[in-house]
């Protein structure tokens, strides 16, 4: 049963705030009295290291900042270690829902998100799904606040933000929404149609995935609709309890991107020790390296004994996937780049006024999008790679040094191009190109090693 979750405030007790999450979400069972206080202590750490293992952390059994930022992000009300038999699915493919009109969402707007998550999983698999209007079905949605008389109560604005029951008579398939929260059609709130995608994978008899890049992930996240879709493991999952589709056209895992053309096949997350892994980004955090593909990245510090993948947006929201290059300046605020814009972070929150053009860094109008950026925090300086040509940027007097741009070769002689990523460490540039790591000694210029570029990330 998931227990409602209280806001978590400065002053409360985080460890009572864990104990309740950890009960709610992943088979911690506090001491009853019959137990004595340390046989409850290593339930409790066993149970925060599974949660740590579920959601990329560090597996240490310690309630740290990063574990309760973790246990604070909106997500679905079901237990992560709640695991749904194969046989508990529908056994007609043609289902019925109805949908309960709220105050919490323009009815015109529900309708739609809910016929855009609905057609997520249709499109992959021979179900189809019909609206019935005012009358019983198979699946009924409605939005519910607090306690609802299924023991499963909601929790308010945060939190817990629906939930949902696997396939059966009565209650079974049905999905509850916590009017409460603040509904919307885009990523400025809680993106009505991404948890609708969630909960309705529930209802079809799926349970969460430890994967972060599925749609069954229990934690929320959404960036835009055009990134939003089912991932291989979903279509995966769901084939295995329903079939495939039987129009191959409907292979298209975002409805919005839908046309009766070529089959697209659905992202896998990247894996770790891919032989053929390649960086979007690298930077350097502190002490951590940071290794961006994708909308995923990966974390090492020198205390890590596992090295776990997590979503960009589990740490910053607002910064958008497939980011070309990042770097940390010396007043400790973060800068990302995608495209012809970027983004400026300080403390987790995106600043004011951003993204903004990178024009203002003095790039004219036909450099569009950087490839990496090279940043040195005791020069201040920031070296920008595009193509096969490179600038020098002068972080105190906020503009491009003269005589620049150059020549990749000419300022980093051996250094393949194009570069995807670059990073100062340790005394020496890494530059990544491709799935090759090259160690640069900046002195005597020269590319001292070379090694696949997962070699950081435990492989």
């Amino acid at each position: 049963m998931a227990l409602p979750l209280p806001p978590l405030r400065p002053e409360d007790d985080q460890l009572e705030f864990a104990k309740k999450y950890l009960e709610s979400f992943c088979g911690f069972k506090p001491n009853t009295g019959r137990q004595r206080r340390m046989t409850e202590i290593d339930m409790f750490q066993d149970k925060l290291k599974g949660m740590h293992q579920f959601f990329g952390l560090k597996k240490t059994g310690e309630l740290t900042p990063c574990t309760v930022n973790a246990m604070r992000r909106p997500r679905c009300g079901l237990s992560d270690v709640e695991t749904f038999e194969d046989k508990v699915k529908w056994k007609n493919k043609y289902l019925t829902y109805s949908i309960a009109n709220s105050p919490a969402v323009r009815s015109s707007q529900l309708r739609r998100a809910v016929r855009k998550a609905w057609r997520l999983w249709s499109n992959v698999t021979p179900l189809r799904f019909l609206r019935r209007k005012g009358k019983e079905a198979d699946i009924m949605i409605s939005f519910k606040t607090r306690d609802h008389e299924d023991d499963f109560a909601f929790d308010g604005n945060g939190g817990v933000l629906a939930h949902a029951f696997q396939p059966g008579d009565g209650i079974g398939g049905d999905v509850h929404f916590d009017e409460e929260e603040r509904w919307t059609m885009n990523s400025s709130g809680i993106n009505l149609f991404a948890v609708a995608a969630h909960e309705f994978g529930h209802a079809l008899g799926l349970p969460h995935s430890s994967d972060p890049g599925a749609v069954m992930y229990p934690a929320y996240s959404f960036v835009t609709i055009n990134e939003f879709g089912l991932s291989f493991n979903d279509v995966e999952s769901i084939q295995k309890m329903y079939g495939k589709s039987d129009s191959s056209w409907r292979f298209c895992v975002n409805p919005d991107l839908m046309m009766m053309s070529q089959l697209r096949i659905p992202p896998k997350t990247p894996e770790k020790c891919d032989p053929s892994l390649s960086f979007d980004a690298v930077m350097t955090m502190q002490q951590e390296m940071v290794f961006f593909k994708d909308r995923f990245m990966w974390r090492t510090h020198p205390n890590f004994d596992q090295v776990g993948i997590t979503l960009i947006t589990s740490l910053w929201f607002a910064v958008p996937s497939n980011i070309s290059a990042a770097y940390e300046t010396s007043e400790n605020t973060i800068l990302f780049f995608k495209g012809s814009q970027y983004w400026a972070v300080q403390q987790l929150e995106l600043l004011h006024g951003f993204p903004k053009n990178i024009s203002e860094f003095g790039f004219p109008s036909t450099v569009r999008a950087i490839d990496a950026a090279l940043h040195f925090r005791g020069a201040r300086q920031t070296v920008f790679f595009t193509g096969n040509m490179c600038w020098r940027y002068n972080e105190e007097q906020n503009q491009m040094e003269e005589g620049y741009p150059k020549p990749i070769l000419h300022d980093w002689p051996g250094v393949k191009t194009p570069v995807d990523a670059a990073v100062f460490h340790a005394g020496f540039v890494l530059f990544f190109s491709g799935n090759l790591q090259y160690k640069y000694d900046p002195i005597l210029k020269y590319i001292v090693e070379t090694t696949h570029v997962n070699k950081w990330l435990q492989c």
